[in-house]
């Protein structure tokens, strides 16, 4: 039997156009340009993390591989190389094999960069708009040390991996075998600490070998830390922050670390490279789940339910 009929609501329809013109009425008031970049491209993000949606064939007897982006960030940081300013994209973004009741294949994205500001700043901007949008109390401001500490009593940047993994094995019923350190922490707050979560938070300073894209400084206790944040509403991530790394060496660095902690072999956006080498202002950026939004305003238990056609369904 055909299943034509969308997964959503029509009042969840009007309340996406709702929240999507309040979005952009909110970057208007502050002189933040609204811009577009390409979903289909040559090089993707390289991020360990991350899988890519790969297209072949978009032009015919061509054997180039395109990729469906996972963000429009490098894209976005050419702009700003470039002198674009403070910028901010509603877009969609791909990410294979991303199905659960909080992702989709394909999903929408809200990403802005503010020129000028560092992560503290910014994260003042998204309560603001988060506040405006969902009607929630301001987020409470949490470190990721501090995170682990209220919830597991251990220090997720000093402890030792075997303390680290037993502490998994007393929590967590998972195969434990060839599990890296980081892996092991992201299980901890996925599984254990975000179910626990009473509060809404921005959780900060996170480890340095997840800095992916953002600055990695020291901080009061001589640790190095990566200076970005994620922010948790109703047990569930919804932004993801960074003061940005501007460092075209550093840049190159991590993105030939990527290539050697992942499976497959991914293409340098060496364009990117090039743009930070002739300088990008510094600024702090943030990606925000649209579709994630939509389900606190709606209050559903699903994002089928909040997208037009869930693929989660088929």
């Amino acid at each position: 039997m055909a299943n034509w009929q969308p997964s959503t609501s029509v009042s969840n329809l009007r309340l996406r156009a709702e929240l999507l013109a309040r979005v952009r009425e909110f970057f208007s008031q502050r002189n933040v340009l609204e811009v577009e970049t390409p979903l289909l491209w040559p090089t993707t993000a390289t991020d360990p993390h991350l899988d890519s949606i790969k297209v072949d064939q978009v032009f015919t007897r061509d054997s180039q591989t395109y990729y469906l982006q996972t963000s429009p960030e490098f894209a976005m940081k050419k702009l700003l190389c470039y002198g674009s300013g403070s910028i901010f994209q509603i877009c969609k973004a791909f990410r294979r094999d991303e199905r659960s009741k909080r992702h989709n294949p394909e999903f929408t994205m809200l990403e802005w960069y503010r020129v000028g500001f560092d992560e503290w700043q910014l994260m003042d901007e998204v309560e603001e708009l988060v506040t405006i949008l969902i009607g929630c109390a301001a987020p409470q401001r949490i470190s990721y040390r501090q995170l682990f500490q209220q919830h597991l009593s251990i220090d997720p940047h000093c402890c030792s991996d075997a303390a680290l993994l037993e502490v998994a094995r007393q929590h967590v019923n998972f195969d434990d075998s060839g599990y890296l350190r980081d892996e092991l922490l992201h299980l901890l707050l996925g599984q254990v600490i975000e179910p626990a979560l009473k509060h809404d938070y921005f959780v900060y300073d996170f480890p340095a070998s997840m800095a992916a894209l953002a600055t990695v400084e020291t901080d009061e206790t001589g640790t190095e830390v990566a200076r970005r944040f994620e922010l948790f509403v109703g047990g569930m991530e919804i932004a993801n922050g960074y003061r940005e790394l501007i460092d075209p060496v550093e840049q190159k660095r991590r993105f030939e670390q990527d290539i050697q902690q992942r499976r497959d072999e991914l293409p340098v956006d060496n364009d990117l490279i090039a743009a930070l080498d002739q300088g990008m202002p510094a600024c702090a950026g943030v990606a925000i789940g649209i579709d994630r939004l939509l389900m606190l305003v709606a209050k559903a238990g699903s994002i089928d339910e909040v997208i037009g056609f869930g693929l989660n369904r088929r």
